[in-house]
């Protein structure tokens, strides 16, 4: 049996598209799997089970992308497609059963929106793959006994970061409840990416400098090591989240009733004023203290 799994070329949303691949892994466990997808989240895919290729859509004018696609899916008969973009691609292939998601975007969360494709309700939560050697390497980079905090200080634009030495004030204040704690500072590919991250990793010297140049399957492994996460609205915060750990997403000029964080102890704290226009500075270094606190508490049955 052949799968055609059609998700997005943007990290976050393709991290919110694994729990329902993950559910058809599951219900059809004779299946191979393609993947096709933008060039950024290729890799989140590295590890999963039975994929046996990974497209990467890299955008042409004219849409001539899709054109791509489809001749590099014609040859196969496909059992099954599951296109999360909205495309008609699938119309033109030999396709048994075809499960085309409306594009464009709607209110409503997006994970809600994938789950509803298949009537899974609720939507079955984002996962990750990861080998036993980025595990391996993970555990040494982050070993037992301190407890690990991820931040993640930076966006994939600025209007949805919040400010750097809040961060550093937010991390201060749970370290002077637990000296045990130790940061690690997340940021993607790139002198963007680092520059974002700069003025966090000064202010707080000891924290362990990951260096934007892990794989997508390595951070995941390292953050499945950590005991909270703490960032902007970002694919670092869905990925977080698909890992299981307790994670507080910061929301401000984005929409945390479309794109929560996703995951069994996922939370969000948003800064007052408009709905997905409010200024990342309103959010308050207390509100988050607070809401930090309460995770750790409700999942690791933490005490000040």
């Amino acid at each position: 049996m052949h799968i055609l799994f059609i998700t997005s070329t943007r990290l976050g949303d393709a991290i919110l598209s694994t729990g329902l691949l993950d559910t058809l892994l599951r219900r059809y466990p004779q299946a191979d799997f393609t993947i096709a997808c933008g060039p950024v989240a290729a890799g989140l895919f590295a590890h999963m089970p039975r994929r046996v290729r990974t497209i990467e859509m890299v955008k042409q004018p004219w849409d001539r992308h899709w054109l791509e696609l489809w001749r590099q899916c014609r040859g196969t008969k496909w059992d099954l497609c599951v296109d999360l973009r909205g495309s008609v691609v699938s119309y033109f292939l030999r396709v048994g059963k075809r499960h085309v998601m409306r594009g464009g975007r709607r209110p409503g969360r997006r994970i809600t929106h994938i789950g509803n494709l298949l009537g899974l309700d609720p939507a079955p939560l984002p996962v990750t793959w990861t080998s036993a050697r980025e595990r391996t390497q993970a555990a040494s980079m982050l070993p037992d006994g301190p407890r690990w905090i991820a931040l993640g200080p930076t966006a994939n634009w600025d209007g949805k970061i919040w400010p750097a030495e809040r961060f550093v004030a937010v991390f201060r204040a749970l370290h002077a409840d637990d000296p045990s704690l130790r940061p690690v500072i997340l940021y993607g590919p790139g002198a963007a990416e680092r520059t974002r991250a700069q003025a966090v990793l000064d202010q707080l010297p000891d924290a362990l400098d990951t260096g934007g140049g892990l794989s997508v399957t390595q951070v995941a492994a390292l953050l499945a090591r950590c005991t909270l996460f703490i960032g902007n609205d970002s694919g670092l915060m869905h990925l977080a989240a698909a890992c299981g750990i307790p994670t507080l997403g910061l929301f401000g000029r984005s929409r945390a009733s479309e794109y929560a964080p996703a995951g069994p102890w996922a939370r969000v704290a948003m800064a007052p004023g408009p709905v997905g226009d409010a200024p990342m500075e309103g959010l308050a270094t207390a509100q988050v203290v607070t809401a930090a606190r309460t995770l750790l508490r409700d999942r690791w049955g933490w005490k000040r």
